[in-house]
C-alpha cells in the first residue's frame, strides 16, 4: 500500500488517544504519554504488581486483593447478589449490613468466583492462518474451533506447570478482530462475604444519584477468597495509602471495563441508534414498572425485588444516555472523518469494500434483531428457571460433540462456570419469577404477533399469566440437585424429562439456534472479516498507539483527581461527610443508617467521602482499585458522572469523570462506625 497515501490518511484520523483517554492493555500501556503528562514512570514491576492483585468477578465487576490472606475489596453493589442470597425476611443483611467477627462466620457467595490474570499470549497469526481465504460462514466455524483448540492447549500446559498450577484459559479478541489472544487466569471458586455496610449508606442516594455527582455513597464490600476450605494465600496484594489523594494528583485504575463501541463503524452505530437501543429502552422501562409495583406489595416483596430492580434502573439510565450520544451529530461527524481516512487506505486493495460489507451485514441484523432478541436473546423468557433449562438443554447437546465443535459457552474451559451456577444454592422466589416471565411472554406475543407459529405453539389457548404460572409450577429446576441430575444425565435425561421449563427450552431451541446461526453467518462473520481488514489499515497507520475497545478484560486507565465545569459552574472534586448528614432526609434513598447517626457526634465531618477523577472507565470497572503513582489504593471506583455514560462511544476529558469512594471514609467507617479494627489490621499487614 502506498506509504504516502497511508501517511495522509493517518493525518486525518481522530482516533489517537487524547489526554487521559484510553483503556489500555497491560502489555501496551502509554508509558511515554503518562510520563510526559504526569511525570510518573510505570515500571514493569509496578505493572506486574498491580496486574497480579486485580481480580475479575464472575458477577461482572472488578476487585482487588488487599491482604496476604485473601481479603478482596470491591463495591457494595457488586456484592449485592451475594448479600441478598444470604438474607431472608428474618435476617436482612442487605438492609442491616454484615460483619463476620471470625473467618468461620464468613458467608459463601454461591454464584461468585474471582479470577486473576496470570499471563497472556498473542495468537493472532495462528488464528489468521486458520481462517485465511475462507468464506464468512466457514471462517466463523473455523475460528471458533481454532480458539477452542488454543484454549485447551493452554489449560493442558498449565496443568503441568508447577509454578502456576492449573489455569483457566480464555480467548480474547481485540481491535475488532485485529488481534487474538489467550488470557490465562487463576480462578478462586470459593468466595465469601466478610463485610458489607447497610444498603442505606452503601447505596446512599439510590437511583436518584446514580451517575450523578456530588455523591456520598459508601459503595464498598469486603470478600475473601478461599482455597481448599482455607483463606487463600495471596502475596500479590495492594496496600492502602490512607492519606488519600489530593486534587490534581495523578491516579490510575486497574480493572475490567465491560464493553465499548469506539471502533464501531457508522453502519453499526446506526443500527444501535435505530434498532437495538430503542428496543431495550422500551422493554426495560416497562419491566421497571412491573418490578416497582411488585415491590409495593409488602416489605418482603420489596426486599426480593431490590437487586433486580437496581439492575433494570441502571440499564435504563445507561441506554438512555447512549441514545443521546448517538443522536449527537458531532459524534457521527468524527466517525465519518475516521472512516473516510481509512477507506482511502483500503482503496484499490482486496478489501476496498470493507465498509460496504459491514453495512450489508447490519441490514440483516436490523431484519432479525427483534426475533433474535426474544428467542435467542431470551427476552421472551425472562425467568431464572428458563435460564437453567436452556443451559441444561444446550449443555446436553454440546457436550456430546468434540470440544472444538461446540458453541463457545460450552467448551471444556467454560463448563466449570456452568456447573458452578447449576450447583449454586441461591434463594429462588417463584412469585418474582412469575411476574418477570409473564411480562416477557406478553411482550413476545405483542411484538411477534399472536399468529406467529412459534407463539401459537407455545401459548396454545393460555394467557401470559396462566402460562407463566403453569411453567413455574411445573418445574423443579429451583432445586440444585434436580439441575445437577439432569446435567449428569445428559441428552437421555433431557429427552425423558417432563419438567415444564425443560420442555419449553427444548421446543424453542431449534428456531433459536437457527437465528443464532444466521446471526453468525450473515452478520458476525462478514462483519468480523471486514473489521479485520479495517484493523490492518489502522495498524499500518497508527500501530498500537490506539487502544482496543473494552472486552471485560484487564485494562489500565490513567488521569488525575479533578472536577469539571457544569453549565458554567465548577464542580469540586471532593465531597465530605458533613454534607452527607446535611443531605439525609430520614427516608430512602437519603436515609443515614442508625449506626452512623449514633456516632455522628464523634466523627470528623471534614472527612473526604467521594471524589472524581479524569479516569476513562465504563461498566465492569465497578470495584476497580484507584491507585496512586506508587500503586497504593487511594480510592474505589464505583460509578461515573452522567457524561461518562457516553464513554462507550468516546471520551471527553472536559467532563467525563469516574467517581470513587475515598479511602479516608472507608477507614473511618471500618474503625469508628463498624468496629472492624481486626479487618483493618489484616489489610495493613505487610506479610
Amino acid at each position: 500500500m502506498n506509504r504516502l497515501l497511508m501517511l495522509a490518511a493517518a493525518a486525518t484520523l481522530p482516533c489517537l488517544a487524547s489526554a487521559d483517554e484510553g483503556m489500555w492493555t497491560f502489555d501496551n500501556p502509554p508509558s511515554a504519554a503518562i510520563k510526559s503528562r504526569y511525570g510518573v514512570e510505570l515500571t514493569r514491576d509496578w505493572l506486574d504488581r498491580v496486574r497480579g492483585a486485580t481480580l475479575r468477578l464472575e458477577s461482572g465487576c472488578t476487585a482487588s486483593f488487599v491482604s496476604p490472606t485473601g481479603l478482596i475489596l470491591t463495591n457494595h453493589h457488586c456484592a449485592e447478589d451475594c448479600i441478598a442470597e444470604n438474607s431472608s425476611a428474618e435476617t436482612d443483611r442487605l438492609g442491616k449490613g454484615f460483619l463476620a467477627a471470625t473467618p468461620g462466620e464468613e458467608l459463601r457467595c454461591q454464584g461468585e468466583a474471582a479470577s486473576v490474570l496470570i499471563r497472556t499470549e498473542d495468537v493472532t497469526e495462528q488464528v489468521r492462518k486458520a481462517t485465511a481465504g475462507l468464506d464468512p460462514a466457514k471462517a466463523v466455524e473455523t475460528r471458533r474451533a481454532e480458539l477452542t483448540r488454543l484454549e485447551q492447549a493452554c489449560e493442558e500446559a498449565s496443568a503441568k506447570d508447577r509454578a502456576t498450577g492449573p489455569l483457566k484459559c480464555e480467548a480474547v479478541t481485540l481491535y475488532q478482530g485485529g488481534q487474538s489472544w489467550i488470557y490465562a487466569y487463576k480462578r478462586y471458586d470459593d468466595v465469601r462475604l466478610v463485610f458489607a455496610p447497610e444498603k442505606d449508606i452503601g447505596a446512599f442516594g439510590g437511583d436518584v444519584d446514580n451517575f450523578q455527582f456530588p455523591r456520598w455513597s459508601l459503595d464498598m464490600a469486603i470478600l475473601r477468597a478461599y482455597e481448599d476450605g482455607k483463606p487463600a494465600k495471596t502475596p500479590n496484594r495492594l496496600q492502602f495509602d490512607w492519606k488519600g489523594a489530593a486534587a490534581g494528583e495523578p491516579v490510575f485504575v486497574s480493572g475490567h471495563p465491560g464493553t465499548t463501541q469506539r471502533l464501531m463503524t457508522l453502519a453499526e452505530l446506526d443500527a444501535q441508534r435505530d434498532v437495538t437501543l430503542p428496543f431495550w429502552l422500551l422493554r426495560f422501562s416497562e419491566l421497571r414498572g412491573r418490578m416497582i409495583q411488585f415491590g409495593k406489595g409488602s416489605e418482603e416483596s420489596e426486599r426480593r425485588a431490590t437487586a433486580y430492580l437496581n439492575t433494570i434502573e441502571n440499564s435504563i439510565k445507561v441506554r438512555r444516555k447512549q441514545q443521546d450520544a448517538l443522536n449527537d451529530d458531532a459524534l457521527f461527524g468524527r466517525k465519518a472523518a475516521e472512516e473516510a481516512a481509512l477507506a482511502k487506505a483500503l482503496a484499490g486493495g482486496p478489501d476496498a469494500d470493507a465498509y460496504e460489507r459491514i453495512a450489508k451485514a447490519q441490514q440483516v441484523h436490523r431484519d432479525i434483531h427483534v426475533r433474535h432478541a426474544f428467542l435467542e436473546g431470551g427476552a421472551g423468557f425472562n425467568s431464572e428457571l428458563f435460564v437453567h433449562a436452556r443451559t441444561l438443554v444446550r449443555a446436553a447437546a454440546e457436550r456430546a460433540k468434540p470440544n472444538a465443535e461446540r458453541l463457545r459457552p460450552y467448551t471444556d474451559a467454560r463448563l466449570p462456570a456452568i456447573e458452578r451456577a447449576l450447583r449454586a444454592e441461591t434463594p429462588y422466589y417463584a412469585d418474582l419469577d412469575q411476574v418477570r416471565l409473564s411480562f416477557s411472554l406478553e411482550r413476545m406475543r405483542e411484538w411477534l404477533g399472536p399468529d406467529d407459529p412459534l407463539v401459537r405453539r407455545i401459548f396454545g389457548r393460555e394467557s401470559p399469566d396462566s402460562l407463566a404460572a403453569r411453567l413455574i409450577a411445573g418445574s423443579k429446576l429451583a432445586d440444585p440437585a434436580e439441575r445437577m441430575a439432569l446435567y449428569a444425565g445428559g441428552q437421555a435425561a433431557i429427552d425423558a424429562s417432563d419438567d415444564a421449563m425443560i420442555r419449553l427450552a427444548a421446543a424453542v431451541d431449534p428456531e433459536a439456534a437457527a437465528l443464532r446461526k444466521r446471526m453468525e453467518d450473515e452478520v458476525e462473520g462478514p462483519t468480523r472479516q471486514a473489521q479485520e481488514a479495517i484493523a490492518a489499515a489502522r495498524f499500518a497507520t497508527l500501530g498500537t498507539d490506539v487502544y482496543p475497545d473494552a472486552t471485560f478484560t484487564l485494562r489500565l486507565s490513567y488521569g488525575a483527581v479533578d472536577g469539571w465545569v457544569e453549565q458554567g459552574a465548577p464542580v469540586a472534586p471532593f465531597t465530605t461527610l458533613e454534607a452527607a448528614f446535611e443531605r439525609s432526609t430520614g427516608r430512602p434513598p437519603f436515609r443515614m443508617p442508625e449506626s452512623w447517626l449514633d456516632k455522628a457526634h464523634a466523627l470528623p465531618m471534614d472527612t473526604p467521602f467521594n471524589f472524581v477523577a479524569t479516569l476513562d472507565i465504563v461498566g465492569g470497572n465497578s470495584g476497580s482499585p484507584i491507585v496512586n503513582a506508587r500503586g497504593d489504593i487511594v480510592g474505589l471506583a464505583f460509578d461515573g458522572n452522567i457524561h461518562s455514560i457516553a464513554g462507550g462511544y468516546g471520551y471527553d476529558v472536559r467532563n467525563n469523570r469516574a467517581i470513587g469512594v475515598d479511602v479516608r471514609i472507608m477507614r473511618l467507617a471500618l474503625e469508628e462506625v463498624y468496629g472492624a479494627k481486626s479487618l483493618l489490621a489484616e489489610m495493613d499487614r505487610r506479610r
